[in-house]
């Protein structure tokens, strides 16, 4: 197949699934939809995109398969430990000043950014009166970061993670081991609500103090990063802050004015007045999957 025909039949798909499921993948970065098509027909044992396509209007099972593949879960706790130092540094004793801080992380995942946060909260004496938001369109994702079990394998690098991010203990102190897994406190989870939400179709649903969404615009294209950043600007309220990820930016979209990056501080941004850029986002056809 030439690769006009390719993309033609991956745009085909996504099409499709939109159709079918209600999950947006069309603003989704093409280079990412490529590598992760090409796993999704080894793995489903699809010839070709049709076939693929044929197999997962057909089966929902299939589908949930394939979305596991299209959402990229990969995560870990304290990623990037320079970004939590500086969240600590710069954005804690603001959220200090509030008496009942709500935040928002985007596309958590399996929720070990959601529950490092947490932890970070906990240590600043802050996690008894913040609500944390942790959202994502992957069920299966969702239901891993709800009972906060993880491979105990992984609590080496990060434990290593936490400390270089300015842990106060140790991280073992916030979990229990069974079985080879680890187990963390149930306190740290019941200040967390995880739930379903799309940056490509759902809208606001809070106003917050602070939002982080790292290494999920690297997967969009450029039309659904400025909506998912249109949807943080409208949630954040007045001088809130914004968290990305790595190879992140606000840089060359049309949020750039809004957005001031704080000095020294590893991606993190303030919001400053309000613009008019914000009251674009609104998705393609305004149809939207149920919340829950």
């Amino acid at each position: 197949m030439s690769l006009r025909t390719t993309d033609a039949q991956l745009h085909a798909l996504m099409e499709a699934i939109c159709q079918r499921y209600s999950y947006d993948f069309r603003d989704y970065s093409l280079p990412s939809q490529r590598r992760r098509l090409h796993q999704a027909l080894e793995r489903l044992h699809c010839a070709d995109l049709p076939a693929l396509q044929q197999l997962v209007l057909d089966d929902a099972a299939a589908f949930g398969k394939l979305l596991q593949i299209l959402t990229v879960p990969v995560t870990q706790m304290f990623r990037d430990p320079a970004f939590f130092r500086a969240l600590r540094e710069h954005v804690v004793p603001v959220l200090k000043t509030y008496p009942s801080p709500t935040i928002w992380v985007a596309g958590c995942c399996t929720g070990e950014e959601a529950l490092s946060l947490a932890i970070v909260l906990h240590e600043e004496g802050l996690l008894e009166r913040s609500t944390i938001y942790a959202t994502d369109i992957n069920p299966q994702a969702l239901a891993t970061a709800a009972r906060g079990v993880y491979p105990l394998h992984r609590m080496a690098d990060y434990g290593d993670n936490y400390l270089a991010a300015g842990g106060l203990g140790q991280l073992a102190e916030y979990y229990t081991v069974e079985h080879a897994t680890a187990h963390f406190q149930q306190r740290l989870l019941d200040r967390i609500n995880f739930a379903d939400h799309s940056l490509s179709t759902d809208s606001v649903f809070i106003e917050t103090q602070l939002i982080l969404c790292r290494n999920v615009l690297i997967y969009f294209n450029k039309t659904l990063q400025e909506r998912a950043l249109g949807l943080f600007h409208d949630s954040l309220c007045h001088r809130g802050f914004l968290g990305l990820g790595s190879k992140e930016s606000t840089h060359f979209t049309r949020f750039a004015a809004d957005f001031e990056p704080l000095p020294g501080a590893e991606k993190l941004y303030r919001k400053r007045a309000p613009s008019h850029a914000a009251s674009h986002y609104a998705g393609r056809h305004g149809h939207a999957r149920n919340e829950t």
